[in-house]
């Protein structure tokens, strides 16, 4: 297999060499500043999504690996959480500049892991430096608060301090950039970390302990432990040491990681489920709203919480539109994540990739009209023979709002088309959901955009928009979909504590109890 001299810009005999690498490589523990296997010396196989051959090892971890990474980070914070800001930011700024000195390995190691086109995979690098990059400048003046006089007789301030180790629990579809999303912004407020990755792609995690390591980060101040979310995941809800948890990943998980850390109070951030709703009216660009439309749901294998899966249509355009996107669905190009002409790549696991199909079945099951795909993609565009991998075609129903195809996350490349009257049935139609991460509004008629986006049960609405995401901006969701908000300053909420101090301007008085 060989598309062309170069993919991405990356040298076609480097993406060989990064993959033979990988066969004879175990991606370890980094705990204390050290890589280190398991204590019981087992390791568990990552798959290659395309064809469900072995394609690395990882250390499987369970409660000592946590304990020890969670004694690290504990003894760390008391070092890092009192290193001057401006050192932080040095060190932030060495693993943004490592990041992209790394960048063509990085995405070449992800999108084989992860079965995610190379192309994207490389723009997610190289959003990971700008995460370390972008909170780096936020290192010195985030802790920064207010002041409070009170009637020239007292000063009252209030500042901000690190809030302890952090673990973060990461998903599978976007690995490296969603743990520098949350490991750089504890980093740079002065917290230490403990990061377990999702098994399903846990290649880049260790890559980024080498980086780590490159950088000279002082020993415990991030660590990693590779394993299963019911053996590692589990021992780092529950460690006592950990005080502050992230987890990015389906809401049932989110659930039991709640119900959890609850015994130990801990500090929660859970970025969630979606089932995002676009609703798209007569009178929009229709032009721009289908090609948001469909990179929204097909791009990333459609495994993205942000995912546009609910397309609601306003009735008068509603058969045009959606025929549109059918013909836009049959042409997306289905194959190997390292062709540079591939749109749409294999799913993650053949675990998921069942569970998709099973969507696919429960919908049809209910009535629901199948116009494109629904079927295991066997062929590439080029012809090639898929059928050992996790392909799925790009799929498309035309369905209603109850069925579980419109109320249930898949994360795969399934559309549901939903026709509506007015806008008063799109609202509630958008609002029918346990969930509430994202929305997307397609008018011209900017009055009723800012209507909808006022009414939404969504964290995020875009209007007349894909979903781009800007870091200063806040980013969470609602209901099932979350309950925090990361990005910017808003990310301060989470990592930090706030503390008030009080300060007379002149001797208060004080009631003399006991004083006869």
């Amino acid at each position: 297999m060989r598309y062309q001299d170069r993919v991405a810009g990356i040298p076609w005999e480097r993406i060989e060499a990064i993959r033979n690498a990988l066969k004879g490589w175990t991606a370890l523990h980094f705990i204390g500043g050290e890589f280190r296997p398991s204590e019981s010396g087992e390791v568990f196989p990552t798959l290659d999504p395309s064809t469900n051959e072995v394609l690395s090892h990882a250390a499987r971890g369970g409660e000592r690996e946590v304990d020890r990474a969670a004694k690290a980070a504990h003894e760390a914070f008391q070092r890092w959480s009192r290193t001057p800001a401006r050192e932080r930011k040095r060190y932030l700024l060495r693993i943004a500049e490592l990041l992209e000195k790394h960048a063509d390995e990085l995405a070449v190691v992800e999108a084989l892991d992860a079965g995610q086109v190379l192309r994207i995979v490389k723009a997610q690098v190289a959003r990971s430096a700008e995460n370390f990059a972008f909170y780096a400048e936020y290192a010195e003046h985030a802790m920064e608060d207010r002041t409070f006089p009170v009637d020239r007789d007292w000063l009252y301030y209030s500042l901000r301090v690190p809030a302890g180790p952090v673990g973060i629990i990461t998903p599978w579809n976007a690995p490296l950039m969603l743990s520098t999303w949350r490991i750089a912004p504890a980093l740079a407020f002065g917290d230490t970390v403990v990061l377990k990755p999702a098994e399903w792609s846990p290649l880049t995690a260790s890559k980024l302990a080498e980086i780590v390591q490159e950088a000279d980060l002082p020993p415990g101040v991030f660590n990693l432990v590779q394993g299963f979310g019911e053996e590692a995941g589990a021992a780092l809800v529950a460690h006592p040491l950990v005080p502050l948890l992230t987890l990015t990943g389906e809401t049932e998980t989110g659930k039991i990681v709640m119900q959890n850390a609850a015994r130990h109070l801990k500090r929660l951030s859970l970025e969630l489920g979606g089932k995002s709703p676009a609703l798209v009216f007569a009178d929009a660009d229709l032009e721009r709203a289908l090609d948001a439309v469909v990179f929204q749901i097909y791009s990333f294998n459609g495994e993205r919480c942000t995912a546009s899966s609910r397309l609601l249509v306003e009735e008068s355009i509603f058969e045009t539109f959606v025929e549109r996107v059918a013909e836009r669905a049959r042409a997306i190009r289905v194959g190997h994540p390292l062709d540079p002409e591939t749109e749409v790549g294999p799913l993650i696991h053949p675990e998921h990739l069942e569970r998709v199909l099973g969507y696919v079945e429960a919908g049809l099951k209910e009535g629901a009209r199948l116009l494109v795909g629904g079927k295991r993609a066997t062929t590439s565009f080029r012809g090639e023979d898929l059928s050992r991998g996790n392909y799925l075609e790009p799929t498309l129903f035309v369905g209603e709002n109850r069925m579980r195809i419109a109320q249930e996350e898949i994360f795969g490349p399934v559309l549901v088309a939903i026709p509506f009257r007015d806008e008063e049935e799109a609202l509630r139609l958008a609002n029918d959901t346990k969930y509430g991460l994202a929305a997307y509004v397609f008018t011209r008629d900017l009055e009723r955009a800012h209507r909808l986006a006022l009414e939404l049960e969504a964290g995020l609405v875009y209007l007349n928009s894909h979903n781009v995401r800007h870091l200063p901006t806040p980013f969470g969701g609602v209901k099932e979909s979350g309950d925090r908000r990361e990005g910017g300053h808003y990310a301060l909420e989470f990592y930090t504590d706030l503390k008030a101090v009080g300060l007379p301007l002149r001797p208060p008085h004080v009631p003399r109890f006991g004083k006869r």
